[in-house]
């Protein structure tokens, strides 16, 4: 690998992050300020996400054994 490309993956992860970093920051909501409908719709519906994805996690795990 050289310079170059060290520095194009560098530059590749950095700017991910602070994309990243920004809509999270962006969609966050402020300080002492109550969520609207559509913040806790869309938590609601990451829950339930995160709970298939675990889910479906065990069941592979078990089909591996």
């Amino acid at each position: 690998m050289n310079l170059n490309q060290f520095f194009n993956m560098l530059a590749r992860v950095l700017t991910g992050w602070l994309v990243s970093w920004g809509i999270r920051r962006m969609n966050a909501p402020k300080p002492g300020e109550r969520q609207t409908a559509h913040q806790r719709q869309r938590e609601k519906t990451m829950r339930q996400a995160v709970k298939r994805a675990r889910q479906a996690a065990r069941i592979t795990r078990r089909m591996g054994r």
